[in-house]
């Protein structure tokens, strides 16, 4: 594969890409590239975090990328997680895991790293503290939003130790390659400012879509915040489809979604079709009664979004059969979850957790 195909792959994956040029001179230099993503494990996972991240990861894999997930249980004790339990942190990690194993994630070629492993060493403590000393307490405060906050919000000393922390698992995972959403912009581009002047290098920051909740949008703010504010979120539990939801769940919460008549932009039912069903499956085809059309079958997201935006698919026929594709990419997770004793255990452990912002 040469390192134009490679940039392609990468660039579906790619919303925004901190840059393009760098990256491709970087595929052709550089053999092995490392790639990495981190999540703070914090309660039940939803489908942006569990279907769209094993997509994503995969299509790196497939480019020859090797990738590292880090699992950021101490980020997520910082950021007071799980009520500060790092305990249950930890457990909901595991959790995490065993649902990207039974959802199709390639993790044969993809490597778990957890951060309190990461962090018994001086070196990682030195670099933490070297972005601190390299940073205003103003441009630490800045990037919560990586936390989920903003700057208006009651903060915690902890929370500073984050971002820093962040910044140093880059380096010390060696990762050529940030692969995280949108909302972790502002920590990579710290990294990439920094990393030069602590005797790192730039890494390349590849800033996937992230997946929209399924009520209705706000409008306001710019580009990044706004992607914020839509997004799929487990504290809202309406706007979200959990790993393990039961097909009733699903289907119930389908049917309430947010999806205008003829309307494809921040329309969430289009984006799970574009960005899971399309990526799982050739052809999309809806199911409907004779007299409203009989079924139609889409080979493209392109002709699907087409029908849609010129009224020849309802949004009640695209909404219920939406659903049916989601449940049929579930049903290993389910059945993992069912059938896998630790796993069962841990699920049950994570969903009697109380979940704390």
């Amino acid at each position: 594969m040469t390192p134009k195909e490679k940039l392609e792959i990468i660039k579906e994956v790619g919303e925004e890409i901190l840059t393009e040029d760098e990256l491709l001179t970087l595929l052709t230099k550089k053999k092995k590239l490392v790639a990495y993503d981190g999540f703070e494990p914090s309660g039940r996972i939803h489908i942006a975090q569990g279907l769209l991240r094993a997509i994503n990861i995969n299509k790196l894999v497939q480019a020859g990328i090797t990738f590292k997930m880090l699992v950021a249980d101490w980020h997520g004790w910082a950021n007071n997680k799980m009520g500060g339990d790092l305990d249950k942190i930890q457990t909901v990690g595991k959790y995490f895991i065993e649902v990207w194993k039974a959802c199709g994630l390639d993790t044969k070629n993809v490597e778990f790293i957890w951060a309190s492993d990461l962090l018994n060493n001086r070196e990682y403590w030195k670099t933490v503290m070297s972005v601190a000393r390299h940073s205003t307490l103003n441009r630490i405060l800045r990037t919560t939003q990586i936390m989920g906050r903003t700057e208006k919000d009651t903060l915690q000393a902890s929370h500073i130790f984050y971002p820093c922390m962040q910044t140093a698992d880059i380096f010390h995972l060696k990762a050529d390659i940030c692969q995280l959403g949108l909302d972790q912009r502002k920590v990579n581009v710290l990294a990439r400012e920094l990393g030069p002047k602590l005797g790192f290098w730039k890494p390349i920051a590849v800033h996937h879509h992230m997946l929209m909740g399924l009520t209705e949008p706000k409008t306001g703010g710019d580009t990044v915040d706004r992607a914020i504010a839509m997004k799929m979120s487990k504290s809202n539990p309406n706007s979200a489809i959990f790993m393990t939801d039961s097909e009733d769940d699903i289907n119930k919460k389908m049917r309430k979604a947010y999806c205008p008549e003829k309307q494809a932009d921040d329309n969430p039912i289009l984006e799970y079709c574009k960005y899971i069903i399309f990526e799982k499956f050739d052809t999309f085809t809806i199911e409907r009664p004779d007299k409203f059309g009989g079924n139609v079958s889409f080979s493209s997201y392109a002709e699907l979004e087409k029908a849609f935006v010129a009224g020849d698919v309802h949004p009640a026929d695209l909404k219920n059969s939406a659903a049916e594709y989601i449940n049929m990419i579930l049903v290993p997770v389910r059945k993992h979850f069912e059938t896998n004793k630790n796993a069962k255990k841990l699920k049950d452990l994570v969903e009697s957790y109380q979940v704390t912002r």
